[in-house]
């Protein structure tokens, strides 16, 4: 059965927002703190634990890579366990956050990834590192073929939908009308490909949010994103009406990245003018909030954050 509709108007403690990329995984947040003291054997026990579940696997690898000493940490785990398909894994995706700050050479961090992809094939992590980089750094060509060969592995890759997504936003469209901007068919395309329980219904909602951010960084979108007619044009309430209705019958509090879709469904929500729904929305959020989109176009997400959840708490 699914769940109840959620709470529209209870009054809860506003908790302050951590904006922490682990969200509320708290296992992983400990074995994190572990390895900063370089404490790896805790990250691998965690990784063996998670298996093959490929999107908990790629949120906790993450999340693992961007710890400061990472990559000296699991150098040290593959000393010691030469064989380990995780500690390639974690050292790879440390090197592209590496190549991703400048610290470290972009085609070392692919090198490693290609490494961390031959040890574990049938594991979409080692492409979603090469995506990260190539979402930033590389051709469209290649964001593509990453793309592919990460749904390859993994068709509902919630993390790589989300990265073609944001690069698919910022391509400029043929046509000039920007409601056929190609983002859209990408997005309803991957909604439709998944089935019905899938969080990619809400892929939708994050390609209209990622397209304001590129219009506004353009110039073309006011910065302030409620004052911006993208919000409450009949696209959009289409949007946001058919990602709202599915979170109210689907959602998977399980699903390791749960709250990203909530931030930018409460996002879009408060800016369509829809306190109340919002509000239902910053209740499930609680402190887990993140950076994007209340970050879009260049705004203090903090701010961002803060000021609309009060806003909508306090209409509602």
């Amino acid at each position: 059965m699914p769940p109840p509709p959620p709470p529209l108007g209870r009054s809860r403690r506003r908790t302050a927002p951590s904006f922490d990329p682990a969200l509320d995984d708290t296992e992983l947040v400990d074995v994190r703190g572990q390895l900063a003291q370089g404490r790896w054997t805790r990250a691998r026990a965690l990784l063996a634990a998670t298996g093959d579940d490929w999107d908990r696997r790629g949120h906790r690898l993450v999340v693992l890579a961007q710890v400061t000493g990472a990559a000296a940490w699991a150098g040290d785990w593959l000393l010691a366990e030469p064989e380990s398909a995780d500690a390639t894994t974690l050292l790879a995706c440390a090197a592209v956050f590496g190549a991703l700050r400048g610290k470290e050479p972009q085609d070392r961090a692919r090198d490693a990834c290609r490494r961390a992809a031959a040890r574990a094939p049938d594991d979409p992590t080692p492409w979603l590192g090469l995506l990260l980089i190539a979402r930033s750094l590389g051709t469209e060509e290649e964001v593509t073929q990453l793309f592919d060969q990460v749904r390859l592995r993994h068709p509902e890759h919630h993390h790589a939908h989300h990265l073609m997504t944001a690069r698919l936003a910022e391509r400029r469209p043929d046509t000039g009308r920007d409601p056929l901007h190609e983002v859209y068919d990408f997005a309803a395309w991957a909604a439709e490909q998944a089935p019905a329980d899938s969080p990619l219904a809400v892929l939708p909602v994050v390609a209209h949010a990622e397209r304001y951010r590129a219009l506004a960084v353009a110039g073309q979108e006011p910065k302030d994103p409620v004052a911006s007619g993208h919000w409450t044009g009949r696209r959009a309430r289409q949007v946001m009406k058919a990602a709202f209705d599915w979170w109210l019958e689907w959602e998977h509090e399980g699903h390791p990245r749960h709250h990203v879709d909530l931030n930018f469904l409460a996002h879009a929500k408060f800016c369509e003018g829809r306190a109340a729904e919002a509000a239902a929305l910053f209740h499930r959020i609680g402190p887990h909030a993140t950076t994007a989109p209340w970050s879009y176009p260049d705004r203090d997400p903090h701010k961002a954050f803060n000021a609309a959840r009060n806003a909508a708490l306090g209409t509602a």
